[in-house]
C-alpha cells in the first residue's frame, strides 16, 4: 500500500472514530434524532455540491427505492441508534462496540446468500461475542437501567450495517459508489424527517461548540469521509480498505480520553482488544492453495465487497 494510501487510511479512521465524540457531544442539546436527521441532510448537501460541482450528478430514478432501502438501514437507523446511546454511554464504549459490524456482515451473508460460515470465522466470531460480553460487564454487577439498553441499541446499529452491506452487495452491484452514498443519504433524510418532526422540539439555540460538533460530524465524518474511503477502494481494493474497520476503535477510544475526559477502564481495553482479534480472525482471506490470494475477488463476507462503500460512516 502507497504511503499516500496508508495517510488516507489513517485519516479515515480519525474521522470515523472521531464521529463517536462528535455525537457525544452534541446529542444532549439536540437530541438523538435531530442529530441524526441533521448528520444526513447536511452530508447529503454537501455530497450534492460536489457532485454539481464536478458536473457528475447521477440519475436518481432507476434505482431510487434501493437508495431507500440502504439510506434507512446503513444511515438512518444506525445514525440514530448510535445517537440514543451516547446519551448513556461514553464515545469509547460505542466505537468499540461498532467493531462487531463485520460479524453481522458476514452472518447475514451466511443466512441470506447462502454462504456457509468456516470453522475460522465461526470462531472469530465467538472471540468477538467474548469481547461484547465483557466490554458489556455482565460480571460488574445488575444488569438495569438505560446503560445495557444503550449497549444493546449500539449492536443494533452494527446489525444494520450488517444487513445495509448484504443488501447493497445483492441489489446495487455495479452501482457506482459516489451514486450510493449521494442518494443513501437523501433517502435518509426522508426517513428521518417525520420522526424529527414528532420528537421534542430542540429546548434552545445550539451553541456554537454544538453547531461546530455538527458540521464536523456531517461534513468531516460522513460526507469527507465517504470521498476517502471511495479513493482507497478505487487503490488498494475493498479488502484492504476494511482495515479501517481495526482502526476506529482505538481513534474511538483515543479521542474520547483526549477529548472528552473518558477513562479508559480494563473491562474496554480486553474487551475491545477480543473483539478486534475476533474480527481480524472472522474477515480476513484464507490463503489460496497457490498463495495467489491477492489475485481473487473480495467476496468472503459481505463486509469486504462492493457493500463496505456506504458502512461504517459512525
Amino acid at each position: 500500500m502507497a504511503a499516500s494510501d496508508v495517510a488516507r487510511l489513517l485519516v479515515l479512521a480519525g474521522l470515523w472514530g472521531g464521529s463517536f465524540v462528535f455525537i457525544r457531544v452534541t446529542v444532549p442539546a439536540l437530541g438523538p434524532l435531530w442529530l441524526a436527521w441533521s448528520r444526513v441532510a447536511l452530508a447529503f448537501a454537501a455530497l450534492f455540491a460536489v457532485a454539481i460541482l464536478q458536473r457528475g450528478v447521477p440519475s436518481l430514478r432507476e434505482r431510487w427505492r434501493d437508495y431507500l432501502v440502504v439510506g434507512t438501514v446503513n444511515s438512518a437507523l444506525p445514525f440514530a441508534l448510535y445517537a440514543f446511546a451516547e446519551q448513556y454511554v461514553s464515545a469509547s464504549i460505542a466505537a468499540i462496540l461498532n467493531a462487531t459490524s463485520p460479524f453481522f456482515g458476514a452472518l447475514i451473508a451466511a443466512l441470506w446468500l447462502k454462504e456457509a460460515l468456516s470453522f475460522r470465522q465461526l470462531a472469530g466470531m465467538g472471540l468477538g461475542v467474548a469481547g461484547v460480553v465483557w466490554v458489556v460487564g455482565w460480571h460488574a454487577g445488575p444488569a438495569s437501567g438505560p446503560v445495557p439498553i444503550a449497549m444493546a441499541a449500539c449492536l443494533g446499529a452494527a446489525l444494520c450495517y450488517g444487513i445495509g452491506g448484504v443488501y447493497t452487495k445483492v441489489r446495487m452491484s455495479g452501482v457506482p459508489s459516489p451514486a450510493i452514498a449521494l442518494y443513501s443519504q437523501l433517502g435518509a433524510a426522508i426517513v428521518l424527517a417525520p420522526a424529527a418532526l414528532a420528537a421534542p422540539p430542540i429546548p434552545a439555540v445550539p451553541s456554537p461548540i454544538v453547531v461546530v460538533n455538527v458540521l464536523a460530524l456531517a461534513l468531516a465524518s460522513t460526507a469527507y469521509a465517504y470521498r476517502l474511503y471511495f479513493r482507497l477502494i478505487a487503490n488498494v481494493g475493498p479488502t484492504r480498505a476494511l482495515t479501517v474497520t481495526f482502526l476506529i476503535p482505538l481513534f474511538g477510544v483515543l479521542w474520547g480520553v483526549a477529548l472528552l475526559g473518558e477513562r479508559l477502564t480494563a473491562d474496554m481495553a480486553l474487551g475491545g482488544a477480543l473483539i478486534l482479534a475476533g474480527t481480524w480472525i472472522a474477515t480476513r482471506r484464507a490463503p489460496s492453495r497457490r498463495g495467489a490470494a491477492t489475485e481473487r475477488p473480495a467476496q468472503t463476507s459481505s463486509a469486504a465487497g462492493p457493500s463496505t462503500c456506504v458502512r461504517n460512516s459512525r
